[in-house]
């Protein structure tokens, strides 16, 4: 499948890889609608709702999360329909036609027929599955137990993302920090290249954990995850963050680290003659760890050496989560 960005996030900084103008919608076999601020502007642009048109009188597949629906309402095409979208858009829908499905929770989602909406970003694990499945994907390989290491600070969308993609393939995942319980929360910080001489750094989400790290059973998980950000410069002090680490690379069960998180691994010495990248300025930790450093050029490129994959930033995730997909045998046909 071909898939277009043609929009940009709140998070960071978001490329555009086509014009508007130039697509032609009908080599497209689904329509992605995000949420955020963007759809109140996008649904009073005439060229904007001719294509959720086009892609409603087709048949084809209409994805729309948060504020997303706003543009289907503008358009038209939520007549009898049922849908669900962030709570406050509860009574516009409901003024479109749509038949309103109220949100429980907001990981709730609602499918109806070509039609797939969601209630916020926290909806994404169910979101992205169903519309695998609506567009005839099969995922096979998922009874997998995935254990993200987190920490205050890490980098909001090298958590989120990762986690939100593997649950979306149907992984058990649990998120866990040295000295916090399930239910507590990391902060986290959005770090982007923004013109200056290193990346900014901005407030993000709070992240929820899911389970306790005391008395954590490393052996009952397929596979660890070590997000970036700021907390890999403090975890790689915590002893018992060590000995975790080396328990999963001498087990050889996969380990996936991006961006900074590569401070942990130096710092459990779990490098030596491995092949590895990072952030550029993470390299002086990773050759002193004695590694081989790959450079990241370009810097969404990823590697994997053995049991280890690595990746040097989070637009590095498409490679970053098929490449770990790879290692644990989790496929999606098409």
């Amino acid at each position: 499948m071909d898939i277009r960005l043609t929009r940009r996030s709140l998070d960071t900084t978001f490329s555009l890889n086509a014009t508007f103008d130039e697509v032609d919608f009908s080599k497209y076999d689904a329509l992605v609608i995000p949420g955020g601020r963007a759809p109140e502007y996008l649904a009073t642009n005439e060229s904007v709702l001719n294509c959720a048109r086009q892609f409603s009188d087709s048949g084809k597949l209409i994805a729309a999360i948060c504020h997303g629906p706003l543009i289907l309402a503008a358009a038209g095409v939520l007549k009898g329909r049922k849908c669900t979208a962030y709570r406050a858009l509860g009574p516009v829908l409901i003024d479109a036609g749509a038949h309103w499905i109220e949100p429980k929770t907001m990981m709730d989602c609602v499918s109806d027929g070509n039609l797939i909406t969601g209630v916020i970003y926290m909806a994404h694990p169910e979101y992205i599955q169903l519309v695998v499945k609506a567009l005839g994907g099969k995922i096979t390989g998922s009874d997998k137990r995935i254990l993200f290491l987190c920490g205050d600070f890490m980098e909001n969308s090298e958590v989120t993302v990762p986690l939100q993609s593997l649950r979306a393939l149907g992984c058990h995942v649990d998120a866990v920090c040295p000295k916090k319980k399930a239910g507590d929360f990391c902060p986290t910080a959005v770090h982007d290249f923004e013109g200056d001489q290193t990346y900014s750094e901005k407030p993000g989400h709070n992240f929820i954990l899911t389970a306790t790290y005391e008395g954590l059973d490393a052996s009952s998980y397929d596979a660890l995850v070590i997000p970036g950000g700021r907390s890999p410069a403090y975890l790689a002090l915590d002893n018992s963050v060590i000995a975790l680490v080396k328990t999963f690379m001498q087990s050889e069960k996969p380990v996936a680290s991006i961006r900074n998180g590569q401070q942990v691994l130096a710092a459990a010495g779990v490098l030596k003659g491995r092949k590895c990248t990072a952030c550029p300025a993470v390299k002086l930790h990773v050759v002193l760890g004695g590694a081989t450093w790959l450079e990241p050029d370009p810097i969404h490129r990823c590697y994997t050496d053995k049991n280890l994959v690595t990746g040097a930033a989070w637009s590095g995730h498409p490679e970053f989560v098929s490449q770990l997909m790879a290692l644990l045998g989790i496929q999606v046909s098409f």
